[in-house]
């Protein structure tokens, strides 16, 4: 009996024992199978590269000029009497804008015309006298001189009293005026500018390796700092017969209309010269590359088998799980597919707006990643998730007043 006893002490014993080593092996078998499991894929962002229209543009930087436009000033010393503008007004063509004090002139245009009115007079009479023979030819000559002399005194004088105002050479905008009413003022005093502002000139500069592609015509895209994201359009009107010796570049002016007067004379301009018909490119966006000094790359996301996962069952340890309920073997082994990566080295184009010219390396429809780069390797496998970057927010909604 007491045989007996020991002998079921003794198997319940054995038992547990082996269900403790059962469990710690089970334990110590799962975590093999976690340190000996792939990693995780790697979370990244991809968009599939794109043939599209591409038109080649040659950047440049320019100033606007008008077509018309001059700084008004003064061409005789004298006392400002009256200012016929005001500062900032639009004039026409003529239009009076200053008139210096030309009392003096006037009193000896008078004087001058007086002498021009007698020695017509003269003239006449000693014309009629010549016809008669009771003057001589040499008192006629004299007489003839001396009408001569007035006349061009006259208009000497008239000529000095149009010095003395200043009229609009051309339609436009004046600006601010420099002078007061009283100001005495001397030859070259500036007085105020005047702009026709209804077209512009553009003019840059180009490197002289852009003549071939230059033309009289070729339209011309403008962005200025004034107004940004809106684009004016110009065209190529002149194109410099020489090459500056300093600087190797070639000055270009492009004329641009400005019916608005949304544009002013003096500044900065950021344009873009079209040049061929569009032609097919594969482009990215410009996030999808890494540049190194070994050259430009990017990651093309591929699809790669794995096979199906391992059976635990068919080791003798795995048995015994197996037998133990601590592990069952799978459904059926059927291969997976998995996303990885390959690094391409590509020869890159031209780049706009985000975006850049694939000309070698890399063919359009593939998939590329165009976020979480760093994190990669050639062959990592990764997963697909949305772009944020890609992706324009919406508008927020304002707060009701």
């Amino acid at each position: 009996m007491l045989r007996r006893r020991l002998l079921i002490m003794l198997t319940l014993v054995i038992l547990a024992v082996l269900a403790l080593a059962a469990v710690k092996f089970a334990s110590i078998y799962q975590q093999i199978q976690q340190f000996s499991a792939p990693p995780p894929p790697i979370a990244v962002s991809a968009t599939t590269a794109a043939e599209q229209p591409w038109q080649s543009r040659l950047p440049a930087i320019g100033s606007l000029r008008a077509v018309q436009g001059i700084d008004l000033t003064v061409e005789a010393a004298g006392t400002v009497k009256a200012l016929e503008f005001r500062s900032g007004e639009r004039v026409s063509l003529n239009q009076p804008l200053l008139q210096l004090d030309s009392a003096v002139e006037q009193a000896s245009l008078a004087t001058e015309q007086a002498e021009l009115a007698l020695a017509k007079v003269e003239h006449e009479r000693g014309k009629s006298l010549l016809e008669r023979q009771s003057l001589s030819k040499s008192e006629y000559d004299r007489l003839t001189a001396k009408l001569q002399k007035s006349i061009t005194r006259v208009t000497q004088l008239n000529a000095l009293l149009e010095r003395k105002r200043i009229v609009a050479p051309f339609a436009g905008t004046i600006g601010i005026r420099q002078v007061d009413i009283g100001d005495y003022v001397t030859s070259g005093t500036p007085v105020a500018t005047l702009q026709d502002l209804s077209k512009l000139y553009v003019d840059f500069f180009l490197p002289e390796q852009n003549v071939p592609q230059l033309a009289l015509g070729q339209q011309v895209r403008i962005n200025v700092a004034a107004y940004p994201g809106e684009v004016f359009n110009a065209e190529i009107v002149a194109i410099n017969p020489k090459v500056e010796i300093s600087t190797r570049n070639v000055q270009v002016r492009a004329l641009l209309a400005n019916p608005d007067s949304k544009l002013l004379p003096g500044m900065f301009a950021n344009l873009q010269v079209l040049l061929a018909d569009k032609t097919k490119q594969v482009v990215v966006p410009e996030t999808a590359l890494t540049f190194t000094l070994y050259g430009n790359s990017l990651y093309v996301v591929t699809s790669k088998e794995q096979p199906a996962a391992a059976n635990p069952c068919t080791s003798t340890a795995g048995q015994l799980l197996c037998w133990l309920g601590l592990a069952k073997a799978p459904a059926a082994e059927i291969p997976q597919s998995a996303l990885v990566v390959e690094r391409r080295f590509v020869s890159t184009g031209e780049r706009r707006d985000g975006l850049v010219i694939i000309a070698k390396g890399l063919r359009a429809g593939e998939q590329i990643v165009t976020s979480g780069q760093l994190k990669l390797d050639n062959g990592s496998s990764v997963s697909l998730i949305a772009d944020s970057a890609l992706t324009m927010p919406a508008p927020a909604t304002a707060a009701a007043n």
